[in-house]
């Protein structure tokens, strides 16, 4: 069963919309769908503020140089069909071409929409980042995924792809029961909803003069490709 809003934004939306600057985005509304809810605070009124704390904290390690000049955030969820797409699909060519040359560098943010396994994949690759392997595990995910709400991502999978990985098991099991990594999901998914995210993936691209550029859904190579050359020409 595919998640809508995941196959919405997946399919449906082709363009890409260009910010001049990341404090154009203190406009932007906050939504009211995640199944996981940070510990409530007192709320400020008026426009959420953004700035890029809320683009580069509450993800993954970085992949890729620290000082590349170009910076590639995306917000996805292990279970979403989209996202499992652009993984097979684009992110190898990117990174291979762009990443591994230090043009680009990468952190993946958790935007858990789908349902309850996607907060235990999510919580378990955060666990195998406590190892050192949070992309070995974000990779073993995206290679196992079967479906979306189907049961790959169960507790018993989870721990098999943790010995594939070659975590050691009492830790990674230990992180898992202990929930240790419950606020930074909470955190990047309140980032997302600031953000005014509504499906997975969705991308942001931040050039070297802090220009953003936002991408909705699993669009091709060639879509990244043009806006990383055009950054890289300033």
């Amino acid at each position: 069963m595919i998640h809508i809003p995941s196959l919405a934004i997946g399919a449906g939306i082709a363009s890409v919309a260009i910010i001049v600057a990341f404090l154009a985005f203190d406009t932007f509304n906050a939504e009211s769908e995640l199944t996981m809810e940070p510990t409530p605070v007192i709320q400020e009124s008026g426009p959420v503020k953004i700035t890029m704390t809320t683009f580069m904290k509450n993800g993954s390690p970085i992949l890729g140089d620290p000082n590349a000049p170009i910076t590639l955030v995306e917000f996805g969820d292990y279970q979403c069909y989209f996202c499992n797409q652009f993984f097979h699909t684009t992110e190898d060519n990117l990174f291979k071409n762009y990443v591994e040359t230090g043009k680009v560098k990468v952190i993946f943010k958790d935007f858990t929409i789908i349902g309850a396994d996607s907060v235990t994949a999510a919580h378990a690759a955060h666990c195998a980042d406590d190892q050192g392997k949070f992309w070995d595990y974000h990779d073993a995910l995206y290679d196992h995924w079967t479906g979306e709400n189907n049961g790959w991502a169960s507790s018993e999978n989870l721990l098999q792809f943790a010995r594939e990985v070659g975590l050691d098991i009492d830790e990674f099991s230990n992180c898992m029961l202990d929930s240790k990594h419950t606020s930074i999901i909470a955190n990047s998914n309140q980032d997302a909803k600031d953000l005014g995210l509504t499906g997975t993936p969705a991308f942001f691209i931040i050039g070297p003069d802090n220009k953003i550029t936002k991408i909705g859904g699993a669009q091709p190579y060639d879509v990244f490709e043009r806006i990383f050359n055009s950054e890289l020409e300033k």
